[in-house]
């Protein structure tokens, strides 16, 4: 049951006749964490204070206390900052934004692929920013 696919999940969905069934018949598979666990659970395996990373990810450390508490939803663009304060993989930063209900980095899209090659390449969110500044995108913050 677990080696199914997106792909065999999706035929599965718009195949079924009963949502319930399929909710049922899947209820192993869903991804169950939220993006305050996904995001303490990355912070936990780093060697970082909250303050630190709050620095790492340009935003106020009473910013970043409210969305570990779960008081705050970080837009995307916030949620991007903290996976590069983090130094998440590319992997981690997709699972946080698919967990968020946000678009994940796209390649075919500009602005993304200077992301996701920053991510992919540990570069700090300074220099992040030059390079969408330099580019004419929108920067993170």
């Amino acid at each position: 049951m677990s080696d199914k696919t997106t792909s065999d999940l999706r035929q599965e969905l718009m195949e079924d006749n009963s949502i319930d069934t399929y909710l049922q018949g899947n209820a192993a598979l869903f991804v169950n964490q939220d993006v305050v666990a996904l995001l303490t659970e990355l912070y936990e395996q780093k060697h970082l204070t909250k303050a630190a990373l709050a620095r790492q990810a340009g935003m106020s450390e009473v910013y970043l206390h409210q969305v570990f508490a779960g008081r705050r939803n970080p837009s995307r663009d916030r949620l991007l900052c903290l996976c590069i304060g983090l130094e998440a993989t590319v992997e981690e930063t997709q699972q946080l934004l698919r967990q968020a209900g946000y678009a994940q980095l796209y390649p075919r899209v500009r602005r993304d692929a200077i992301i996701l090659h920053a991510i992919a390449h540990g570069i700090a969110l300074p220099l992040v920013n030059d390079k969408l500044y330099e580019e004419n995108e929108k920067t993170l913050f």
